[in-house]
Parts: structure tokens; sequence; C-alpha cells
């Protein structure tokens, strides 16, 4: 058969969607698996990531139904998002029209690729219907308490004039546009996300089997749990009429109270609330009101690098020596974690000598090497034994953490305190194109949630979008409304919310079908069939956001009685990343490759089995020209040999003790072939290994000429690649098998039986040949055989020992 790909691929996308061939069925009684590879953002075009990530899904959901099972395999858009202004900012573009054209054209690269997706549950989270269930969620959990508004210090990006969650910082800078962040005082609404730190992390141990450990360790260091201990440094009573008595003291948090003796200075944020208070009082002279100024406009990654600080003129007392300490502002110390004030141990943390080094702050050694002397010159940071410490000298250091947290407690000085790096989500956006926040400001009222019966609240089609501001507060009509609870005069909420928030249940919202799909957002029944889902494909890049948020969000609906199990993804995958000429692909670099010019020219089964075959999914992947023409080329000649098959509607049955050597070792690379394809889609995923498999078959066919076997061959090794190359294999399997083979085959033992084993052959041990012989051959006709083939090595010479290795070698001694 001449291969035409674009012929053959055009044919089975039709036949695919006439026939709704990939729709789940209803029947909750059959056993079900639930495929879903993370959800793009209708940026404009597929890149070759892209088609990496839904190349592996595909083949696991064509896999699983081929095993029988009901198999959902949905794709959506994460429609809502920065780029869609921009693009309106640059271009004049409406955000929603450029977003659902975007969305037309992805759909149509997709089909093209021939991926088995769901397209009755197909949505976009910018859909109305999709904004009314999400505002409705978001009044429960007001109503639960989950979320809240408040004012505070957060992360402002000057490029994206917007507000970021902690999580999308990411050294200090903007996640999208890698602009460095400032601090910026203002309202917020915050989803109580450390209210499940616990439940967040303990539940990381039912992931352990299903997923990568980095990607666990990357949340639990995220999550940040820490035992330590809390007190407060109570100002001397000079300080405390410098600061007119508003304020005795601040709080503190350690997780090395081992070496509180040490304590020579401490340091607060220049965003704390005591430095605010000096600044509005003009307690502080204009030098230090310049330089503290500064540390606030500064990025946390600025502040990081370099270490500058301002002392405030004020005293603590330590708590136990009772010895005054200053008190600085220092650019390091961030209000993102613990109080915002930290005491300073420049003799055992490295930051904490380096600031009292530039600054000639003292320097006091409380822990030295076991059996050793004190350190002076550097920070000691290792355990050793503790020394300048009172009743607690010669104690190890760790070991005396626990007692000094008792002495505290006992005499009321502090306690033993659990402390976490993760902070509260806050998700207000000062943007265009996101979900409106479902709330209304009322003069009479306040702050009042919508009426469920009055969503979605869909935002406004005629806006103008210039980069300056919010466009939603500057709208002159959109904003004005009546208040959901005394009918008044108010205003709506302008803040969207952060497009994470649509990403954190949208793979739920696959669970209905379009009996209900207009009515709820889901079932509690279908949830309970579907959910967990069995395959989840994506980026690392998304371990800390979306995934933590998704597990976040799984937690909260189960308490809101939306569903009644812990996590979502049973079991995750990361790829790697597509390289062209070893960094990532990427327009500015000019190093991307078309998927719709590949495609083009090689058809979309090729690009399949490229992604597939070039690399381990969770390895990158380099781009090579030439690995993809021999992509090409096999499938050519996948095409071309299938000639030496005879059409048959079933397995050929076939003697195979009546079969050459050549035909037994044919079935043989077979049914390997077949055992690995098993093990590849339920254990390793190394897809990789399992096509290198396929070929090794395909060659081991070509060294025989049975027509049984060929058809044998042929039946079982479409079965195995349809997964990868869909269109190929359904027009093969059509003509030769009436597609009767893409289903279970099962693994035939006899043809790993073996008639014959391969003997080496040595000469006083240096290997001379090799022979075949039965496997049933006696020790006698072994000898015998061997001795024949090493002839020339062993005539007119006198034979001292024979000596046969079972399965092995025959090694015959001579001497002469």
């Amino acid at each position: 058969m001449q291969y035409n790909p674009s012929e053959i691929e055009k044919k089975w996308q039709q036949f695919w969607k006439k026939n709704r061939s990939f729709e789940p069925s209803e029947d909750f009684t059959q056993e079900k698996k639930y495929i879903l590879s993370m959800f793009p953002f209708p940026s404009g075009r597929l890149h070759m990531g892209h088609v990496r990530n839904y190349s592996i899904g595909d083949a696991f959901a064509r896999y699983y139904r081929q095993q029988g099972c009901n198999v959902l395999h949905p794709i959506g858009w994460d429609s809502f998002g920065m780029p869609a202004e921009n693009a309106a900012i640059k271009n004049g573009a409406n955000p929603k029209q450029w977003t659902y054209d975007n969305i037309d054209y992805m759909r149509r690269e997709l089909s093209a690729l021939g991926l088995s997706f769901s397209k009755e549950r197909e949505f976009a989270t910018s859909d109305a219907l999709y904004t009314k269930f999400e505002q409705g969620f978001v009044i429960d959990m007001y109503n639960k308490g989950l979320l809240y508004r408040k004012k505070g210090l957060l992360n402002w990006c000057p490029h994206d004039q917007t507000v970021l969650a902690n999580e999308q910082v990411v050294e200090g800078c903007c996640w999208r546009c890698d602009t460095p962040i400032v601090k910026k005082e203002m309202n917020q609404y915050y989803f109580k996300i450390t209210q499940y730190a616990d439940a967040l992390l303990e539940d990381l141990k039912e992931l352990e089997a299903g997923w990568p450990k980095q990607v666990l360790t990357m949340q639990e260091n995220w999550i940040g749990k820490s035992e330590g201990l809390a007190f407060t440094l109570f100002f001397d009573e000079t300080s405390q009429q410098k600061l007119q008595f508003t304020c005795n003291g601040f709080e503190v948090f350690t997780t090395r109270p081992d070496t509180i003796y040490g304590v020579t200075y401490s340091a607060l944020a220049p965003e704390h609330e005591i430095v605010t208070y000096m600044l509005e009082q003009n307690l502080l002279d204009d030098a230090s009101v310049t330089a503290i100024t500064a540390m606030k406009n500064s990025s946390s990654v600025e502040r990081q690098k370099s270490k500058s600080g301002v002392p405030l003129k004020l005293h603590v007392i330590h708590p136990l020596t009772q010895e005054k300490i200053p008190v600085w502002v220092a650019n390091f110390v961030l209000m993102d974690y613990g109080s915002g004030a930290v005491m300073a141990v420049p003799a055992h943390d490295e930051r904490d000598f380096d600031f009292a080094s530039q600054y000639d702050l003292p320097v006091k050694p409380v822990i030295k090497p076991f059996g050793g002397e004190c350190v002076n010159d550097a920070a000691f940071t290792e355990v050793g034994e503790l020394c300048n410490s009172q009743m607690f000298d010669g104690q190890n250091a760790a070991e005396a953490q626990a007692a000094i947290i008792e002495h505290f407690e006992t005499y009321g000085l502090g306690k033993r305190v659990t402390n976490y790096k993760l902070k509260d989500w806050g998700v207000s956006r000062q943007r265009y194109w996101g979900a409106p926040i479902p709330f209304v400001h009322c003069n009479a009222c306040g702050l009042v949630m919508e009426k469920k019966e009055n969503l979605p609240i869909a935002l406004p089609d005629d806006v103008d979008i210039t980069g300056e501001g919010n466009p939603l507060e500057n709208h002159p009509t959109w904003k004005q409304c009546r208040c959901p609870q005394c009918g008044g005069e108010a205003t709506r909420e302008c803040d969207t919310m952060d497009t994470f928030v649509e990403s954190s249940w949208y793979f739920l919202r696959y669970c209905a079908s379009p009996r209900n799909w207009e009515c709820e957002a889901f079932s509690k029944e279908q949830l309970a069939y579907w959910m967990g889902v069995d395959h989840y494909i994506g980026g690392i890049e998304h371990a800390i956001l979306h995934l933590l948020y998704a597990r976040f969000f799984t937690k909260v609906f189960r308490d809101l009685g939306y569903l009644d199990f812990d996590e979502p993804f049973k079991k995750l995958l990361t790829q790697g990343m597509v390289l062209k000429n070893g960094t990532k692909m990427s327009k500015s670099k000019g190093n991307t490759v078309d998927p719709d010019a590949l495609i083009a020219q090689y058809g979309a089964d090729t690009a399949r089995l490229f992604m597939l075959f070039a690399a381990p999914p969770t390895q990158e992947l380099e781009w090579n020209e030439n690995a993809v023409e021999g992509a090409y080329r096999f499938l050519k000649r996948l095409s071309d040999r299938s000639s030496h098959v005879t059409a048959t509607t079933e397995l050929p049955d076939i003697d195979h003790a009546a079969l050459s050597k050549e035909q037994k070792f044919a079935r043989k690379k077979v049914y390997e072939a077949l055992v690995r394809a098993n093990e590849v889609y339920t254990q390793r995923y190394t897809f990789n290994t399992m096509i290198a498999g396929v070929m090794e078959a395909m060659n081991a066919l070509n060294e025989q000429d049975n027509s049984d076997v060929w058809s044998e061959g042929y039946w079982i090794l479409l079965s195995i690649l349809e997964p990868v190359v869909p269109h190929i294999c359904w027009e093969l399997s059509e003509r030769l098998f009436e597609r009767r083979n893409l289903r279970p085959n099962e693994v035939i033992d006899e043809v790993f039986e073996v008639d014959t084993i391969t003997l080496g052959l040595s000469v006083n041990g240096k290997r001379r040949s090799e022979m075949e012989i039965g496997v049933n051959a006696t020790q006698e006709e072994t000898l015998e055989a061997a001795k024949e083939v090493l002839a020339k090595w062993i005539e007119g010479k006198a034979i001292v020992k024979e000596i046969l290795v079972p399965n092995k070698l025959v090694n015959i001694v001579v001497k002469g």
C-alpha cells in the first residue's frame, strides 16, 4: 500500500468525528480510566511542547480504550489571562474575540494531530457558564469562611499592572513577564489555604506511589512547615518613650532556639508596622527615611543580593540575659515569612554574620565544635556543643533545643509553635480578562456577596484597554448595580480572580456530561465514578502553583460536600521540554518548529512517533530533523510491507513447532514487543523502548517468508502502535483485519520456548568459536559436536580435559 498520510489522516479524523468515537459512556458499571493532559492557554498556535504533551496523553487514552475501559479524555482552554489584554493593547483587538479566534484555530490544530479528545465536554474557562458555576463556588467558600478581604502589602508587577500571589513570584520577579516585583499596599481578597496547610502536607504521603519525588519535595518545601520557638522581644523604657508608648515589643520566631544566647541584634522588615509608625510620626531622620523607602521599593531579589540596614536607635531586652539589643531595619527581612522580625545570631548564621560584619555589630559564639574552641571569624553552622549559654553549657546544641523551649514555656517567656512558609492565596487581579469576583460594595451594608440567582456576573464587551489602570474600574456603567441585600445603590467589585482559580477545578467540570451540562457543574455521582484522574500529564513548572491549588480546591470541595475524596490526581507524569540546539524552543530565540508545517510535510503520525520515540517522556527531547525523517521512513516501511500480510478476521492458527528458525524468532520478537508494551503503558511509560521493540519485530518479520507469521505479526504490532500512530494503524487494520485486532491480545508462551541454545567454544580458555545445539542434547553429544567445530585448533594435540558449563560454554584443555 502506498503511504499517503494526508489522505488517510483526513479520512480517519472525519470517521472519528462522525461516529463520536471518543465520547465516554454513561454506563458507570464499566471500568473507567480518566486521562488528562493539562489544558492549554489559547495563545494562537500550538508549539512542540503541546504536541509532546498531548501525544503522551493520547497514547494512554487509546491504549485503555483497546483494553475495554470507559475512557474520559477531555480537552478545554485555560482562556482567561494577561496575554489577551496585551494583544488588545498592542493590536487593538478585543480580548474575547482574540481568545475565541485562537481557540478555533488551535482546535483545528489538535484535530489534525488525530488526538482522541471528547468533543462534547470541551469548554473554555472564559465561557459564561463556567464563570457562573465558579462564582457560585466562591460564594460558598466565602460563607464557609475560606475567602476574606483585607489590606496588606502585596506583590505588584509594574509591567502587568496587577497583583501577584506569592507562588507567582519567581526569584523576586513576575512569573509571566520576568519584571522585578515591588510591594504595594492595597485591598486584596484571599483564599484561606493556610487552613489546609497540614492536610496538604500530610496527604503528600498518599501520592508517593504515583507522583515524581521531585514534585512532592517542591510542594513540601513550599508549604514549609517548621517547629520552633516564638517569643516577644520587649523594648526598654527609653525605646517605649520614643514610640510614645504605642508598642511595648514585637514577636520573633526561630527554628534555632539553641542559639538564643548568641543574639546580638534584631532586625525588622522595612514594611513592619513599627517601622511604618516611625515613618508616619516623623521619628526618623531624612537619611533613614530615604534608605528605608528605597528598600520598600526594591524587589525581593534585589533585597537578597546585597544587604543594607538602618539603625532605628531602639533597643529590646534579651529575655534571658537582660542585655540591651539594638533594633535595625534590614532589607533581607521579609514580611512574607513569620512576623517580619528576626532575632539575629551572627555567630551561627551566615546572613546575620555578613550584616554584622558590614555594620560592625558584635558577634557572640554560643556553639563550638565538639571538643574544640569557639569560631570568631566566621559563622559556625554545624552541630556542636553549647558555650556561653549559662545553664545549658556543654549540651549538644541539637538536643538542647527542646530544653530551651521548655525553659521559655516554664517561665512564661515564649512557647513552642509551628510555622508555615505557605501564606494565604491572594486572588485579586486588577485586570479585565478574568472572572469577576462576585462581591458588591454597598454604603449601607458594606461588603455583600451577589445572589446566586444573579450569576454569572459577566464581563462587559465594550471596554477600553489601554494598559493604564483597571478597565473595569474605568468602565462608565458596568460597576453600577443594586445591593443584593438592601436594594440600594451599590458598586460591583472591579477586581477579577487569579486565573489559577479556573484551573483549580477544571478537571472536575469534565466529569459532567451533556445531560446535566447546563444545570450543574457536575454531579456527585459523576465525580464518584470518574475521579481521581488516573494519569495527569503536564510540565514540572506547575509543581507548586497549579498542582498545589488544585489539591487545595479538592479538599475545600470535599468539606463543602461536593465530593468524597481527598486528592484529585492519582498518577502524575511531568514531561520534559522540547529543545532545539540545546535550548528551549522560543520565538525570541528563533529556534521554534511549526507543528502545522511538520504535519503538512510528514503527517501527524510521524510527528507523534518522533515525539514518543526520541526520548523517554520525562526527559528533555532534542529536536532532530533526521530523526523525524527516520520516523517517516519507518511508517512508510510499515505500509509497504503490509503487502506480505494475508487479510484475516482472526489470528492465524500457527503450528510453532513446524516453523523455521527465522520464523520462530520473528514470532518471539513480536510477542516480546507485546509484553513490553503492556509494561510500558501500565508501569514504566518509556514509549521509546516499546517503539524500539516494534522496530526489532519488524526487522525479524522481514527476515522470514511465512504469510501467517506476517499476518500474526501485523495483527499484534498494529495494535501496539495504534495509541502512538493511530491513523496508519486504523487504515491498515481496517484493510487487513476489519479492525478486529485493535483489542487486547494475549501473550502465547510457546513462542518463548527455545529449541536450541548457543554455546561459546574455547580452547585452553581462549574463545575460538560458537555453535548451536539442541536444548535436549546430552553432555556427550554436546562435547562431540564442540570438538568437531574446534577441530582445527585441537588437531594433533592431546586432550587433557573437557569442560561443559551448561547453557554457556565448552572449554577444551589440550597440550602438545
